[in-house]
């Protein structure tokens, strides 16, 4: 791997931001962010990417490659938590509502992940395809219905049994209208979807470059101030990790290198360019801390936040935003080459 780009990441303003964030929390310091404004962050990012996606989109058409692309986003984002669930259960004993929502984590993506891989892939000057937008959209949602579904076969009529071995698959009624509530119009996946129709509407028209100062110019700006926020409620995550033990913290990285693997795999396959198959493998190989837990504390409300929020942010964000674009990248190329 080059140590280049590892370094280049590394010093990238975004990623600084982002340890000025957990530095501010280790010393002590009353930096914060207010709430109002880390939500405004998160909204434009989503919104930014969801437009530039469908303009994008709309540039390119739908063709084969487009087709082929959003397909496989669906598949594994049900493949994904589907294994990761009987690998909790069955290998680290985990009861069954935290290892739902765990898998949905983990099936799910990270829109800030994409973005950091975007702005990457930007710097890098490699190009890639607005129809990316569109795969991010299609993943939150499949991996949450997954998760449910998961926790509803396998919760025991006997609440006293809570591993996998001890549970029969269980009839209880499940709401699909609630599920599916939750599961798309949550505000991330709603919001992103949103700009992606309005970007393919939109498209290529006076609307797209009468919106560029705003969805393009300041991106990094607003993505440096998000990541600074990110970095502070990452480092005071962390703490909670501590009760969890060093096998959930090993699981929060081999878990992305396997998704990884099995997405270059799956790229390759299909015939991605290097930039799709970048953020294909860097969606497959992210966890969601937005869209998840919120639909996870209405559908799993046994579940222990405390374990699938830190997993996934104050671990395998960091991880994947730092080490893994680069290791992603240069193993992409051997490939590709």
């Amino acid at each position: 791997m080059d140590a280049s780009l590892i370094i280049n990441n590394f010093l990238s303003p975004p990623i600084l931001f982002f340890f000025l964030g957990m530095l501010a929390i280790f010393v002590h310091s009353d930096l914060d962010i207010p709430q109002p404004l880390a939500k405004f962050f998160s909204l434009y990012l989503l919104m930014s990417i969801g437009y530039r996606g469908g303009a994008e989109l709309a540039h390119s058409g739908m063709t084969w490659e487009v087709a082929t692309a959003m397909g496989a986003a669906m598949l594994m984002s049900v493949i994904v938590p589907i294994y990761t669930f009987f690998i909790l259960t069955r290998q680290l004993k985990m009861v069954v509502h935290d290892a739902a929502a765990i898998a949905a984590t983990y099936g799910s993506v990270s829109a800030v992940t994409f973005v950091t891989a975007t702005a990457f892939l930007q710097k890098l000057e490699i190009p890639f395809g607005g129809h990316m937008v569109a795969a991010l959209a299609l993943m939150e949602s499949p991996a949450i219905i997954i998760g449910v579904l998961l926790y509803r076969l396998f919760t025991a009529r006997n609440p006293n049994k809570d591993t996998l071995a001890d549970q029969n698959p269980a009839n209880g009624e499940l709401s699909w209208s609630e599920l599916m509530r939750d599961a798309v119009f949550n505000a991330s996946v709603f919001l992103i979807l949103g700009s992606l129709v309005i970007g393919l509407i939109s498209g290529g028209g006076p609307g797209e470059k009468a919106l560029e100062p705003f969805l393009k110019d300041l991106f990094r700006g607003v993505l440096c101030f998000f990541l600074l926020d990110m970095g502070l409620v990452a480092a005071r995550r962390l703490k909670d990790l501590r009760k969890a033990g060093a096998s959930l913290a090993a699981f929060a990285i081999l878990i992305p290198l396997i998704n990884a693997i099995l997405a270059t795999a799956v790229a390759k396959m299909i015939g991605m360019s290097l930039g799709d198959a970048l953020l294909f493998v860097m969606l497959c190989a992210s966890a969601s801390y937005i869209a998840v837990p919120a639909a996870v504390r209405l559908s799993i409300p046994d579940a222990n936040p405390s374990l699938y929020v830190p997993m996934s942010l104050a671990i395998t964000f960091p991880f994947n935003i730092i080490v893994g674009l680069p290791l992603y990248l240069s193993t992409l190329k051997l490939f590709w080459s």
